[in-house]
């Protein structure tokens, strides 16, 4: 296949085109990428013309063009094009045509019949295309549409026809001038002039999206956000939402991007007919920096103006507002963190003036290897202070606790543990800690000013694992468990702030403390019995179960009645499991006494295969007073969404209240997404209410046309039938 390379303006001699190979060879490389043609056949008229015939290709600076015949007059430098015509360039716009007359660089010229595909997602189809300085494209009597046209249904889901599209291909825009926007064939909305970014362009400045919300409280409200970009590092985005209760609100969101890291700050400011003749507001923020030495720097900032806005407007469900920073380094045998909060509760009946509301916590944690003694150590410093607004020091509105009780602590611990293999294939392990606190307690006259605490535990464990294979390839691990803990039966009283309630599940059977906080330390020798069984298939999935208990030297009282620990004998603890990863997930889990009562009883279960997932638990409590618990606790729920045909997805969720007989939540999702266009349909009900918040329905829709301003969802691209 002759292969000829242009450059410069053609000579008009047949005999320059016999020397152009050679010539060619001796080019610079710059001379070089002018332009190259490849064709099945290339001949010089009698007008002079070059005409290339079969199989033509023509490639210039990126850009590519094929088509049926190019026939290129030199005296007017023009490019004539028998189509098929397919000309793509750089930035993955793609014209195609039936004929056209180009300008020799394929920078200009005009295409009939033509249509041009962005990104593979936005054609558009004109009577006529003009391309101008190698930058517009000007496309008259034009119709938009991601949407797959089949023949046997012509009309696309959604379209824009306008007078004139033009394409910046530079800046990335589509300008449309007399634009309509059609549906399923009708017209449903004009506009004078519209700007849109291609699909190639991430960020444009221009409207996102509309909402529409409508709850019981607000109405019905829209949400229109505009986004500004600011340079490639930062962004603002500004949302007003207008709802028929007279409620105005104002959403910003400002991202920014720096060279050592990234925040985000995102806030409203509102004024409705809830709370009337008062601003009400929400600022969210949250970024990470990375610092010198391998430290990180994370800052969180959480406000509200009270505590029904964020429900009323359905921005979060969140009861706790946490501000603040941790400066935190990790490395293989260290850790440090320093962290700095303000919490602010939004639960009724909570007094933030008698709440732990600011609170700083440092760490300092490294391994060691000892090399007397062996085996592997950790040394451990702390520190902790809280404080409270209140400057009361009794407890005057009768809670239980000092109302305006401030704690500071430093705390240093040693961990030492080493493992034996014995011969009969038993390991045995052995473990001490040693811990020193010592508390200051400020405005509390039920505990002196500072308090030292010493305390000391060792254990030694015994485990025996039995392995067994089957014929099938799936592997048996029995695994019985012995431990013995001692610990001293009593040790200095301290406020406890940071641990009233106590777990007890499979992940603590064998821990020196069952604790959530540092406050309380679980005390008295014990001895922790378990066994578990696990079997792996060789396709990849798990089953097994464990089943424990702890007996005590003595009953010391620590723990609640549905902790399943208290007593000088615990509960037995049940546990099964299956995991398929993904797939399939269940576990199961009980404490039940010797009467087979059972004070706690759990099951989850996830699931997720093909068009369906699901995700559902149940949760079983029995009252105790002693975790502020009156009556029992008996909820289920469940979040499970599948696909129900072709671009159809439903979800639901929920949570009922066995006890209260009624649901606490409830939701349902309708969801239709194609090639072109995305529809997203959600209902939910909130059925509790209190004191600052009554219970709430709320109805969100949202529509996003593929391609027009957004590069669109993943979703395949429809097939036409054959």
């Amino acid at each position: 296949m002759p292969q000829i390379r242009l450059f410069g303006r053609f000579w008009r001699a047949a005999w320059f085109w016999a020397w152009a190979a050679f010539l060619v060879s001796a080019l610079p490389v710059a001379a070089q990428d002018l332009a190259t043609l490849l064709a099945d056949r290339v001949a010089i008229d009698r007008d002079d013309r070059l005409v290339a015939e079969g199989s033509v290709e023509v490639l210039y600076r990126g850009a590519r063009l094929t088509a049926r015949r190019i026939v290129y007059d030199a005296r007017t430098d023009r490019l004539t094009i028998e189509g098929p015509i397919w000309l793509s360039d750089p930035s993955g716009a793609v014209l195609i045509a039936d004929a056209a007359d180009l300008s020799r660089d394929l920078s200009d010229g005009i295409l009939q019949g033509a249509r041009m595909v962005l990104q593979d997602r936005l054609q558009i189809a004109a009577e006529r295309i003009s391309r101008q300085e190698g930058r517009y494209t000007i496309l008259d009597r034009a119709v938009a549409s991601s949407c797959e046209v089949c023949p046997s249904n012509p009309v696309p889901l959604w379209e824009v026809r306008a007078r004139r599209i033009t394409h910046d291909q530079t800046e990335r825009q589509i300008y449309y001038e007399g634009a309509q926007l059609r549906v399923a064939g009708l017209p449903v909305f004009w506009w004078p002039w519209l700007r849109t970014p291609d699909p190639t362009l991430d960020r444009a400045t221009g409207f996102l999206s509309p909402s529409i919300r409508t709850t019981t409280e607000l109405g019905i409200g829209i949400r229109v956000p505009y986004f500004i970009t600011l340079g490639d590092s930062r962004d603002l985005t500004v949302t007003p939402y207008v709802s028929s209760s007279r409620t105005r609100t104002l959403g910003l969101r400002w991202r920014e991007a720096r060279r050592t890291g990234s925040y985000t700050l995102e806030g409203a400011i509102s004024r409705d007919a809830l709370v009337p003749d008062e601003t009400r507001y929400y600022l969210f923020g949250d970024g990470t920096f990375a610092l010198p030495r391998d430290f990180t720097l994370d800052f969180q900032i959480q406000t509200a103006s009270d505590d029904a806005y964020l429900l009323d407007y359905g921005l979060s469900d969140t009861d706790l507002l946490d501000s603040g920073m941790t400066v935190a380094r990790t490395r293989r045998d260290s850790h440090v963190e320093a962290r700095l909060f303000r919490f602010w509760s939004l639960r009724d009946g909570d007094d933030n003036r008698t709440l732990p509301s600011i609170v700083a916590d440092a760490e300092f944690m490294r391994r060691f290897r000892p090399a007397l003694i062996g085996g592997e150590g950790q040394l451990t410093l702390e520190s902790h202070l809280h404080r409270r607004s209140s400057q009361t020091a009794t407890d005057a509105d009768g809670d239980g606790e000092i109302d305006g009780r401030d704690v500071a602590r430093l705390s240093i611990q040693t961990d030492w543990r080493r493992n034996w293999l014995l011969s009969n294939g038993m390991i045995l392990t052995g473990g001490a800690q040693a811990r020193a606190d010592f508390y200051s307690i400020a405005q509390d006259v039920t505990y002196p000013a500072t308090v030292t605490r010493l305390t000391s535990r060792a254990m030694v464990e015994l485990r025996w694992p039995w392995v067994r294979a089957g014929g099938t390839g799936a592997t048996d691990v029995l695994e019985p468990v012995a431990q013995l803990v001692w610990a001293p039966n009593d040790v200095d009283d301290v406020p406890n702030e940071d641990g009233s309630h106590a777990t007890f599940d499979e992940g603590n059977l064998f821990e020196y403390d069952r604790f959530s906080g540092t406050d309380v330390l679980e005390l008295g020798t014990r001895a922790n019995l378990g066994l578990s069984w696990t079997r792996y298939h060789p396709d990849g999935w798990a089953m097994g179960t464990v089943v424990g208990r702890v007996f005590r030297a003595k009953d010391l009282g620590q723990f609640t009645a549905s902790s399943g620990l208290s007593g000088q004998s615990s509960d037995w603890l049940v546990s099964a499991r299956i995991d398929r990863g993904s797939d399939l997930s269940v576990l199961g889990r009980a404490l039940i006494d010797d009467s087979l009562d059972i004070a706690r009883a759990e099951l989850r279960l996830m699931r997720q295969k093909g068009s369906y997932d699901l995700s559902a638990g149940y949760l079983w409590l029995t009252a105790d007073t002693g975790e502020d618990r009156p009556t029992d606790t008996s909820e289920l729920w469940l979040d499970a969404g599948w696909d129900v045909s072709d671009g159809w997805r439903a979800s639901v969720s929920g949570r009922y209240d066995f006890i209260a007989n009624r649901a606490a939540r409830a939701g349902f999702g309708l969801q239709y997404r194609t090639d072109c266009i995305l529809v997203d349909l959600s209902l939910s009900r909130r059925y509790t209410s209190s004191a600052s918040v009554t219970a709430d329905t709320s109805i969100n829709l949202g529509v996003e046309l593929t391609g027009l301003g957004s590069s669109g969802a993943s979703a395949k691209r429809r097939a036409c039938a054959r």
